[in-house]
C-alpha cells in the first residue's frame, strides 16, 4: 500500500534483481554457482556420512569437522536454490518474512562457522602444545558445551537484526533489492526511516564476531608454531605442522573472502555493483565448497575411507 510516491508501507513482497549489470549474461553465472553448491551439498554430505558411519573418526577433531559440513550444508541451501530461481526461472519475489528467516539464516550459520573454526583453532593448539593433557580437557562434555555457546552467540547477537527491521521500520523507498539474496545492509538500504542504528548495530557484530575469533586463531597459531619449532625433530615438526595446514586454509580463505566483501561493501564506492554482489556471492559459495576438499581429502583417515567407500 503506497502512503506517497516515494515510499512503501510494510510491504509484503520484495524483488530481488540478482546481479545488477550482468542481468543478461546471469543464466550462465548459475552454472558454476549450482555446480560449487552441488558439489558443496555431496562432498560435505560424504563427510558426515563417513564420519558417523565409522566408529573410529568417533574423535572431538572430526565432530568439529562434523559441525563445519552440516554449517556448509545450510549456508548453501539457504541462498543457492533462490538464486538460481532468479537467474534461471525468472522468479525474482520473495515474501518479506521469507527474506528475513533467508538472511537470519546465512548471518547465524555465518556465525556458528566462524565459531567453528575457532573451536578447531583451540583443539589443534591444546593437542600440540599440551598433548598429555589434551584428553582430560577436550572431553566430549566441553565439546558440547562449545557448541552450545557457538549457536547460542549466533543466535543472541543475529536476532536483533530481524526484530529492528521488523518491527521497527514501517516505510520503504522501494522493494527492489540489488542483491542475488536477503542480506542485511541489501534491506536495510530500502528503508525510508533513520537506520543508525542498525548500521552500527551491524557493525558491532561484524567485528564482535570477526574480530575476536580472529584474534584467537591467530595467537592460537602463533603459540602453536612457537611449540612446532621448538620440536627437536624433523619429522615430528613436519606432522604437527601437517594437522594444522588444512584448518589454516580453510581458515584464510573464509576470512579473506569475508574482509574483502566488507571493504568492497562498505568502502568501494567507486567499485561496480556486481563486484559487490559477486564477491559477497563467492564469499557464501567457496567456502562450503572447498571445506570438502581442503578438510576432508588432506586429512589422512578420512582420505582413507573415502578411498575405501568410492572403491
Amino acid at each position: 500500500m503506497s502512503i506517497s510516491n516515494i515510499t512503501v508501507f510494510m510491504p509484503s513482497v520484495l524483488t530481488l534483481i540478482g546481479i545488477p549489470g550482468l542481468e543478461s549474461v546471469q543464466c550462465w553465472i548459475g552454472i558454476p554457482f549450482c555446480a560449487m553448491y552441488l558439489f558443496a551439498l555431496i562432498g560435505n554430505s560424504l563427510l558426515l556420512i563417513i564420519i558417523i558411519s565409522e566408529r573410529s573418526l568417533h574423535e572431538l577433531m572430526y565432530i568439529f569437522l562434523s559441525m563445519l559440513g552440516v554449517t556448509d550444508i545450510v549456508l548453501g541451501t539457504s541462498i543457492v536454490p533462490k538464486m538460481l530461481g532468479i537467474f534461471w526461472f525468472h522468479v525474482p519475489e520473495i515474501y518479506f518474512d521469507s527474506c528475513l528467516l533467508q538472511m537470519g539464516f546465512i548471518h547465524t550459520f555465518e556465525c556458528i562457522e566462524s565459531g567453528i573454526l575457532l573451536a578447531m583453532a583451540l583443539d589443534h593448539y591444546v593437542a600440540i602444545c599440551y598433548p598429555l593433557r589434551y584428553t582430560a580437557i577436550f572431553t566430549h562434555q566441553l565439546v558440547t558445551q562449545i557448541g552450545a555457546v557457538v549457536m547460542l552467540r549466533a543466535a543472541i547477537l543475529v536476532a536483533p537484526c530481524l526484530v529492528l527491521i521488523k518491527f521497527q521500520f514501517q516505510f520503504y523507498h522501494t522493494t527492489i533489492i540489488s542483491h542475488s539474496y536477503c542480506e542485511h545492509m541489501a534491506i536495510v538500504k530500502l528503508v525510508a526511516e533513520n537506520v543508525w542504528v542498525n548500521k552500527i548495530y551491524g557493525l558491532f557484530v561484524a567485528f564482535a564476531v570477526a574480530g575476536f575469533d580472529l584474534i584467537f586463531v591467530t595467537l592460537s597459531y602463533i603459540q602453536i608454531f612457537i611449540t612446532v619449532f621448538r620440536l627437536p625433530q624433523k619429522e615430528a615438526q613436519w606432522k604437527a605442522f601437517t594437522t594444522c595446514i588444512a584448518h589454516i586454509c580453510v581458515f584464510l580463505q573464509l576470512y579473506f573472502l569475508a574482509f574483502f566483501s566488507f571493504c568492497t561493501h562498505r568502502f568501494g564506492a567507486h567499485v561496480p555493483l556486481y563486484i559487490h554482489i559477486l564477491s559477497s556471492s563467492l564469499y557464501l559459495l567457496v567456502p562450503p565448497f572447498l571445506n570438502p576438499l581442503v578438510c576432508g581429502a588432506k586429512t589422512k583417515q578420512i582420505h582413507i575411507h573415502v578411498v575405501k567407500l568410492c572403491s
